[in-house]
C-alpha cells in the first residue's frame, strides 16, 4: 500500500515540476494548416507592421469589418493547472492593453487533448505567438511574465493602447 502511496505522490511531484517549469525560445517556424501537428521553418525576422482588415458575414447575413490582429497569442493549458490559472490575468491584461492589435486564444488542453498535438506540446503552460500568416514567433513554456510578453509585442511593433487598471 505505502508503495503505490509514495508512487502516486512521486508521479505528483515529477506533474508539479513540469508544469512550474520554464523555456524561453524564440523560434521561426510556421504552423502547417492543412496537417496540424507538423511544423515548417519559415525565415521571416520582419517586425509585424499593421492590422488588416477583412470583410466578412456575420450570423445575420450582413457584411462587417473584422480587423485581422497582428499577433496571435495561443495559450495551452488547463483552468486546474496552477501556473495556467497565473496566466489568466496576463492574458486579459494583453488583450486589452494591445486591443486590435494581439488575439488572445485559450485552450483547455486537459479538455482538448488535440489542441496540443496540434501545437507539439510538451508542457502547461505553453505560450505561441503567431504573425497573422500562421507562422510563429516565439514559444514559451511556463509562467510568462507580462513585463516580458510586452517587451516581445512591443519588439514586434505594437503600441499599448490602453493601460488597463489594476
Amino acid at each position: 500500500m505505502y508503495r503505490y502511496i509514495s508512487a502516486f505522490l512521486m508521479l505528483l511531484l515529477v506533474f508539479g515540476l513540469a508544469c512550474s517549469q520554464t523555456d524561453h525560445t524564440e523560434s521561426q517556424q510556421k504552423v502547417d494548416t492543412a496537417q496540424p501537428s507538423t511544423v515548417k521553418e519559415a525565415v521571416s525576422e520582419a517586425p509585424v507592421t499593421q492590422s488588416d482588415t477583412t470583410a466578412v458575414v456575420d450570423s445575420t447575413g450582413a457584411a462587417v469589418t473584422k480587423t485581422i490582429a497582428m499577433i496571435t497569442f495561443i495559450e495551452l493549458g488547463s483552468v486546474n493547472c496552477i501556473p495556467c490559472k497565473k496566466m489568466q490575468p496576463v492574458m486579459k491584461s494583453i488583450e486589452k492593453k494591445y486591443a486590435g492589435q494581439v488575439e488572445v486564444i485559450f485552450y483547455d488542453v486537459w479538455k482538448e487533448p488535440e489542441r496540443g498535438k496540434e501545437f507539439g506540446i510538451k508542457m502547461i503552460p505553453t505560450q505561441v505567438f503567431l504573425d497573422p500568416e500562421g507562422t510563429e514567433l516565439l514559444r514559451h513554456q511556463g509562467f510568462f511574465p507580462e513585463e516580458q510578453i510586452d517587451e516581445f509585442l512591443q519588439s514586434k511593433g505594437l503600441k499599448v493602447v490602453e493601460v488597463p487598471s489594476t
